[in-house]
């Protein structure tokens, strides 16, 4: 079992190598080569860089992600690519994508970009705080037991 992290701007990635060097499972963060990083990470963290383009480190991860493996991504589409797969799939707010939610979530977001993409308005996301940081490391705990 690997924890892969969708890696362009998530919250959670100290928390989620924090949790995986306890629990002695292997990180893997995927993204973009804008986002290179000097600084040191511990042994069980790697990274895979790709190239930059909107969906580039998405199909990265749906390439390397397997059975019983951990994403981290707060996108819908790459979660709806990777449950045919056999993996678990974590928001960082601290839920659970699954077969069950997945059709209503694309929906509302299919829903959401024609009220964009017809000039109207939606709401972004709320600032993330250590509630939502504290709910995902738990909800992350519960995945790895």
């Amino acid at each position: 079992m690997k924890i892969f992290i969708d890696g362009d701007g998530s919250p959670v990635k100290d928390t989620t190598i924090e949790v995986a060097l306890a629990a002695l499972v292997e990180v893997v963060i995927v993204t973009s080569i804008d986002h290179y990083s000097l600084k040191e990470y511990p042994k069980n963290v790697s990274f895979v860089y790709v190239d930059k383009g909107a969906d580039a480190a998405d199909y990265k991860i749906v390439q390397l992600i397997q059975k019983d493996d951990i994403l981290v991504t707060q996108d819908y589409g790459l979660a709806s690519l990777v449950l045919p797969k056999g993996a678990r799939v974590i928001h960082q707010l601290g839920y659970e994508y699954t077969g069950e939610n997945m059709d209503g979530l694309l929906e509302q977001r299919y829903f959401s970009a024609k009220v964009r993409k017809s000039g109207g308005r939606t709401k972004g996301p709320k600032a993330f705080t250590q509630a939502d940081r504290d709910k995902f490391k738990e909800k992350l705990l519960e995945l790895l037991n």
